[in-house]
């Protein structure tokens, strides 16, 4: 290992490649291929850490240890053989994640990927000098109490996360193909995963249910804020409280003629649904917070599904810093959201994924089901020491958005004017440190 100021560094994180059945594509392949090809012809002192997640071990469910390996090697040989050529050009680290904590627990891994000029560590964290700073990695899911690992190297470790990893996004590869659109495998990328229920009524309206049946309920749908408002009136109207708005309406519709009779029968419909919808609606919202306090009282669920996204990492990033001078430069991945933010003089960096990102968008009238719009943000992030200090940026690696055949016509509509923004974070620079002594690599 190079020690020597001038190093770069390239990271990368959460690729999730592998998995049973569907999840075995790639969408991202030729653009991974192309930055490792970008970096075997670099003249840069580079090394490239993938940290955590680069693939998908725990969705195999079939296959135990090193059969896992040769199942990656036989599913991609072009995408191997490009890190060979690219690890005669420059250093690759890869660090266990929890979707891959299987290479931590095997040693047959690091020699099974030496031969690919993959340097694994099987450890939980490395640490890399640049200028005179440091940067600490880790993949972040030993902050996720839903992913921590207790017994490091112990291959029988089987946190919550594992669970709903074999249980819901394994038998999502297995079943996505048999859809009306393959769109299932698409799990992996729900985040956080309590959206999971919400993403999946998303898919069955806008994308499983019979055209005929969506487009029928679409109007009542659209309608039923007003229907509820017009509900609640007519209540008042035959409880002889207050008539006026309702006699107001009706007047207006009587000016259209037969169409404006036609509407108001139509909406009359739509009132009473919405009108008895609204009276179960009360004892069931009283039932679920009932069963919730109970619930909450015997303490059966202790956490979330979802580690924050920041704020253990925030805490993380603190305690390296005041333990280790030298380390201004948290680096780490798992949550699936780039990140770059300064913290006390030093930066917190995340990497992001090279899974699609999925942007809930509620609609903004009726009850319809939100909308998830999809997108890439395919990068890495650059390290290397400067002139004015330590620059860290993320390099974008550009891919078409999917939205256009992923979204139906009624999804494009409904998101007309809120398309998600998905730009990276800006770049930041470290100024020179006070420290004499630049710190060392583990």
């Amino acid at each position: 290992m190079d020690d020597s100021d001038d190093r770069v560094y390239y990271v990368i994180s959460d690729l999730h490649i592998g998995g049973d059945e569907q999840l075995e594509e790639i969408p991202f392949r030729e653009e991974l291929l192309g930055f490792l090809k970008r970096l075997e012809t670099t003249d840069e002192d580079a090394e490239l850490v993938i940290n955590g997640d680069a693939f998908g071990l725990w969705e195999f469910t079939s296959l135990e240890g090193i059969e896992k390996f040769d199942a990656l090697v036989e599913a991609y040989p072009d995408l191997f053989e490009q890190l060979r050529a690219t690890g005669e050009n420059v250093d690759v680290t890869l660090l266990p994640g929890n979707h891959d904590y299987e290479l931590a627990a095997y040693d047959e891994f690091v020699e099974r990927f030496a031969a690919y000029n993959v340097d694994l560590v099987q450890e939980p964290s490395i640490s890399r000098p640049v200028g005179d700073r440091a940067i600490h990695f880790e993949h972040g899911h030993q902050r996720d109490p839903n992913n921590h690992i207790e017994d490091w190297g112990n291959a029988h470790v089987t946190p919550l996360g594992y669970y709903y990893t074999t249980q819901v996004i394994s038998r999502a590869g297995q079943l996505s193909d048999r859809g009306k659109f393959n769109w299932l495998k698409d799990v992996q990328a729900v985040t956080p995963t309590e959206r999971m229920p919400v993403w999946l009524i998303s898919k069955y309206f806008y994308r499983e249910m019979n055209a005929l049946l969506r487009y029928s309920l679409l109007p009542f749908l659209l309608l039923f804020n007003i229907s509820a408002l017009l509900a609640v009136l007519a209540g008042l109207d035959i409880a002889g409280i207050w008539s006026a708005p309702v006699e107001q309406v009706q007047s207006v519709f009587q000016l259209f003629g037969l169409a404006g009779t036609a509407a108001w029968v139509f909406l009359g419909a739509n009132v009473a649904v919405a009108g008895l919808l609204l009276l179960v609606a009360v004892p069931l919202y009283l039932l679920r917070r009932d069963v919730r306090k109970t619930v909450d009282r015997f303490g059966v669920f202790e956490t979330a599904l979802t580690v924050d996204a920041e704020l253990p990492y925030v805490d993380a990033a603190r305690e390296i810093f005041d333990s280790d001078p030298g380390t201004d430069i948290f680096c780490y991945g798992h949550t699936h959201r780039p990140t770059l933010r300064e913290i006390e003089g030093g930066l917190l960096v995340n990497s992001g994924t090279w899974l699609k990102r999925l942007h809930r968008r509620d609609g903004v009238v009726g009850v319809l089901p939100p909308v998830f719009y999809p997108s890439y943000q395919l990068a890495a992030v650059r390290i290397a020491a400067e002139s004015d200090g330590v620059a860290v940026e993320f390099e974008e690696i550009e891919k078409p958005s999917p939205s256009p055949e992923e979204l139906t016509l009624t999804e494009r509509l409904l998101t007309l004017g809120r398309k998600p923004d998905p730009s990276l974070p800006d770049r930041a620079v470290l100024e020179p440190s006070k420290a004499a002594d630049p710190p060392t690599a583990d």
